[in-house]
């Protein structure tokens, strides 16, 4: 047999591996605190659904919610060494990679979804940016709600507030101690010790949105909520960099689209969905208490304000905080507000 001839076979198994490779799904795996059944999760598998259908099965996405794969920190390291390629992240987990999101988090800063929008989309080239410098890719917004202070005990003042246990979220030590040096008594837990927190009397105040109170029934044991609005719980969808090189370049503007898509169905459902959450806790045995009076209404204003000038201090840089303040006094003269 001749060379040539010899050598056709393996030809046509090389282009046969090279068809196959060419044509392999690029599979996802993306990581998320949000519960099973949530709305939040229900639009991240629709979002997967689409990728698969659009591209063809080029790209399919494999979730794990519910805070199965660990918290936020887990999730980011299992993501360096690419156990996971992407994740829904709240604020927590985001300021871990840039401590601007941080700014999201500052009680009070923000008076209405609106506005919060309009902050949102003029440091999104900022946070994209400095996303990328870490090695991410900025694929959404996904917005959850405004959290409120759900408590063992009835909240007027923030003074009522410090005398009692409050949850923050474990990883997040720069938090603790901005709560500590705030006059509060913060207890870091992982978001699914929650309830025991709660049960066992380690926690008894705990900032969450309607919806989560709800869904998670953490309203049980928190059976007062301060209806003042704290600040929106903020988060996004990401994806590594190094994962994301493998995906074809017409297939990554189709996983953009659908992953905007959802962006812009979270704004319009969760809002209208907290409010019915609301509702219902209150028919369920939820009283709502809020400040009376005009000093006790001063009261939280001037803690916005410390809130704001000791969170710049320590925990968001001067840029980003500038930035966010620009874009939101902008927004107030522009809408009247």
């Amino acid at each position: 047999m001749s060379l040539r001839a010899r050598a056709v076979p393996w030809i046509l198994v090389l282009s046969v591996l090279v068809a196959s490779t060419a044509g392999a799904a690029t599979t996802l795996k993306l990581a998320t605190l949000v519960p099973e059944g949530s709305v939040w999760d229900k639009e991240l598998k629709e979002m997967g659904q689409d990728w698969r259908e659009q591209t063809e099965g080029r790209v399919a996405l494999r979730i794990y919610p519910g805070g199965v794969a660990g918290s936020e920190g887990d999730v980011l390291r299992k993501m360096r060494i690419g156990q996971l390629h992407a994740a829904t992240l709240t604020v927590i987990g985001l300021s871990e990679i840039e401590p601007g999101f941080h700014v999201f988090a500052i009680p009070r800063f923000f008076r209405s979804y609106q506005e919060l929008f309009h902050v949102v989309e003029a440091l999104t080239p900022m946070f994209e940016q400095r996303l990328a410098e870490k090695g991410y890719v900025l694929l959404n917004w996904g917005h959850a709600g405004w959290i409120q202070l759900f408590t063992k005990e009835p909240v007027r003042t923030p003074g009522d507030l410090q005398k009692l246990k409050l949850f923050t979220s474990a990883g997040d030590a720069e938090m603790v101690q901005w709560w500590k040096k705030n006059g509060y008594d913060p207890v870091a837990l992982s978001s699914t010790d929650v309830m025991t927190g709660l049960q066992t009397g380690m926690v008894e105040a705990l900032p969450t949105t309607p919806l989560a109170a709800l869904t998670l029934q953490w309203y049980r044991a928190t059976p007062y909520m301060l209806d003042l609005g704290i600040a929106p719980l903020v988060g996004a969808t990401i994806v590594a960099e190094s994962t994301w090189e493998r995906v074809d370049p017409a297939d990554r503007e189709v996983l953009r689209k659908e992953a905007r898509e959802v962006g812009e169905r979270l704004e319009k459902a969760v809002p209208e969905q907290d409010e019915r959450a609301i509702q219902e806790m209150v028919e369920r045995g939820l009283e709502l208490t809020r400040p009376e009076g005009e000093a006790e209404k001063e009261a939280w204003e001037e803690e916005a304000k410390q809130f704001a000038a000791t969170m710049r201090q320590l925990l968001v840089p001067d840029d980003v905080f500038e930035a966010a303040k620009k874009a939101r006094d902008e927004y107030r003269g522009e809408s009247g507000e």
